[in-house]
C-alpha cells in the first residue's frame, strides 16, 4: 500500500510538469540570458520541474555504478508584496549496485526532502532565503532510513554581471520513527554544502561549477565522513516552441569520500521552466 501511494505520488509529479507545459504563460520579453540565471537562483520566483540525474561511478566494494535520479519541483508561493515562499521537493529514484556477488541490484524510491525558503520579494545586491527542511521516509526496498528528518537550510547568492555565485547549506537530524523499520532504524546526522558559481554568455549558454559536499556526523570512522567533489560543466537554455528547457552536464571528481562511496560522479540535467 505504501509503495502504491509513493508511485501514485511520482507519477502525479510528472503529469504536473506535463501539465505545465500547457498551462503556464512564459513571458516573452525575458531573454534567453536572463532565464537562464533564474535556473541558478535556487530562490528565483519561477516555477521549473528540473529532472537531475546522478551516475556514481566505483561505489561499493565491487566497484559498480549507482544512477540517483532526482525529480525536483520548485513551486514559488507569494505570500504578499514583499515576501515569497519558495517550495524544493526532491523525489530521488535510485538504482543501488550490489555490495556482495549475487546479491543483484536495488531498485526503487529513497526519502524525499521538501524545503520552504522565506526571501524577500525584491532583492538587490545579496539575494538570499531561509526555511526549515524536511525528510519524509519514503524509501522502498531499505534504500534509506525510516526516520523522519528535520532541520534549517539556507541560501545566499549574488548576481553580478555575467556571474551569478553563492551557496545553499542544511543539516538533516532524524527525529522520530517513521516506516515498519522505524524504531529499529540508526539515527541519522547529515550536512550538505553546495557552493556554486555561474558565469553566463549572451544566448542561454553558460559555465557552471556546483558540487554537492556531504558529511556524515554519525559516520563510524573519521575517514567516511566527507565527499568533497571537484569539478564543473556546462549548461545552455534553449526554447521549444515557448517552452524554456535548461540542459546541462557536469562531471565530479571526489577528492575525499568515504571508503566505498563513488570516485566520479557524472551529472546530468534536464529542467523544464514556466515562468508567470
Amino acid at each position: 500500500m505504501r509503495a502504491a501511494t509513493i508511485q501514485r505520488a511520482v507519477t502525479a509529479l510528472g503529469l504536473f510538469a506535463i501539465g505545465a507545459t500547457f498551462a503556464a504563460p512564459v513571458r516573452a520579453q525575458q531573454s534567453t540570458e536572463d532565464l537562464a540565471k533564474q535556473t541558478q537562483n535556487p530562490v528565483a520566483d519561477l516555477i521549473s520541474v528540473p529532472f537531475q540525474n546522478n551516475i556514481n561511478f566505483n561505489v561499493g566494494p565491487l566497484n559498480k555504478t549507482q544512477n540517483i535520479l532526482n525529480i525536483q519541483p520548485v513551486i514559488p508561493i507569494h505570500l504578499n508584496e514583499n515576501w515569497n515562499l519558495i517550495t524544493r521537493t526532491i523525489v530521488p529514484i535510485i538504482s543501488q549496485p550490489e555490495f556482495f556477488r549475487g546479491e543483484g541490484r536495488t531498485n526503487g524510491l529513497g526519502d524525499t526532502q521538501f524545503t520552504a525558503f522565506l526571501s524577500p520579494a525584491r532583492s538587490e545586491g545579496l539575494i538570499w532565503g531561509v526555511g526549515p527542511i524536511v525528510q519524509l521516509p519514503t524509501n522502498t526496498n531499505n534504500l534509506a532510513s525510516d526516520k523522519w528528518g528535520l532541520g534549517p537550510s539556507a541560501v545566499a547568492l549574488r548576481m553580478d554581471g555575467p556571474w551569478v555565485y553563492g551557496a545553499l547549506v542544511n543539516n538533516v537530524w532524524s527525529i522520530a520513527s517513521g516506516g515498519p523499520n522505524g524504531p529499529n532504524a540508526a539515527p541519522f546526522n547529515q550536512f550538505l554544502l553546495q557552493p556554486f558559481i555561474n558565469y553566463n554568455f549572451p544566448g542561454g549558454l553558460y559555465l557552471s561549477s556546483a558540487p554537492i559536499i556531504t558529511a556524515n556526523w554519525k559516520a563510524e570512522r573519521d575517514k567516511d565522513t566527507w565527499t568533497v567533489p571537484l569539478g564543473g560543466g556546462v549548461g545552455k537554455l534553449w526554447r521549444i516552441d515557448k517552452l524554456p528547457v535548461n540542459t546541462q552536464v557536469q562531471a565530479f571528481y571526489n577528492v575525499k569520500t568515504p571508503e566505498y562511496g563513488p570516485n566520479w560522479t557524472l551529472r546530468l540535467q534536464v529542467q523544464f521552466l514556466f515562468p508567470q
